[in-house]
């Protein structure tokens, strides 16, 4: 008698296992491509939305402060535009006291009370300052500013500023300056409610 011992435990083989590692290898190579595409999506995003909030916080902290220009409740300290150049302003007003504590004084000569706003560079970095007094040092309000364009025209202050991201980007070429930097311009017509200019 004639006994058939059937081998019943079935396995994969070679070939069968090759080819499953070959489709895994694509589907994580196109896993792997798709990821990183779109973390630099998110980068290239990321950047360009802190571009737009830093020039438009430091447009907005200028628009303020240049309508302010000229207040003098006393009408004794001589506040108003003092120069407009290309790339700065500089203007006076009379808020505070010398002790920074009590109502405006007369004078214009306390913190806050003659403001430059200008461009200026640090660590390789061009930045927009604010300098609270004719002495003080720039402080900076806003980084990867790119241009600054001040002009005055009647009874307005026009502002115009560039900003760019920290870093360039390799996908994208700039029409205008041909680099890779992304840029923002925005501007403003400024109208001081103390002055007749």
């Amino acid at each position: 008698m004639y006994y058939s011992i059937e081998n019943k435990e079935s396995g994969f083989t070679l070939i069968e296992l090759l080819i499953a590692m070959t489709i895994g290898l694509i589907i994580l190579t196109a896993l792997s491509s798709t990821f990183l595409m779109q973390r630099k999506i998110y980068d290239v995003q990321e950047q360009i939305v802190e571009m737009v909030q830093t020039a438009r916080a430091a447009m907005d902290m200028m628009t303020r402060e240049i309508r302010m220009a000229g207040y003098d409740p006393t009408d004794s300290a001589g506040a108003g535009i003092v120069t407009v150049t290309s790339n700065s302003i500089n203007f006076t007003l009379d808020i505070t006291d010398d002790a920074e504590t009590g109502p405006p004084d007369g004078d214009t000569g306390d913190s806050n009370e003659n403001i430059t706003y200008s461009l200026y560079t640090e660590d390789g970095i061009q930045k927009l300052g604010r300098k609270s007094t004719s002495t003080a040092v720039n402080q900076p309000v806003a980084e990867n500013v790119e241009d600054l364009q001040i002009s005055q025209s009647g009874n307005s202050i026009n502002v115009s500023l560039i900003a760019r991201t920290y870093k360039p980007d390799p996908d994208y070429t700039d029409p205008t300056y041909g680099d890779h930097y992304r840029r923002y311009t925005l501007t403003s017509v400024i109208t001081p409610r103390n002055l007749n200019l």
